[in-house]
């Protein structure tokens, strides 16, 4: 399965940034510390903060995806991003989907559903009545 052009996009800003100063400064996209020069923050995450930082990003931008493409893979899109998507025996980790909101679809098909963005719930809000 491919990534959307939308996915494929987010996957390469969240792989080509710089996350190692995040919690410390605001940048700009695509932040890459060898280019700061003097401005080069001295606070430095270890290697395991960034992947950590990096997973979050990626499945808080994967809700998101996986809500709007029924054809969304987790794991096709975190390996674009450069993190880990399989377990030590090659599989698919299930920590990657776990990651994200999701249950079985109402209709039983064995499809998933995946929670609005910005909420906790699988299904629409009711539109108000009309006047």
């Amino acid at each position: 399965m491919a990534l959307s052009r939308v996915a494929a996009q987010q996957a390469a800003e969240i792989k080509q940034h710089d996350w190692s100063d995040a919690p410390y400064r605001a940048d700009k996209a695509g932040h890459d510390r060898s280019m700061d020069g003097r401005q080069a923050s001295s606070e430095q995450l270890t290697p395991d903060q960034v992947v950590r930082l990096k997973m979050n990003v990626a499945w808080v931008t994967a809700q998101v995806l996986a809500y709007n493409d029924p054809n969304f893979s987790e794991h096709e899109y975190f390996q674009a991003c450069g993190l880990e998507s399989r377990n030590s025996n090659g599989r698919p980790s299930a920590t990657v989907t776990y990651g994200l909101r999701h249950g079985p679809a109402a209709d039983g098909s064995g499809t998933r559903r995946f929670q609005i963005p910005g909420t906790y719930r699988f299904d629409e809000p009711e539109t108000p009545p009309t006047a």
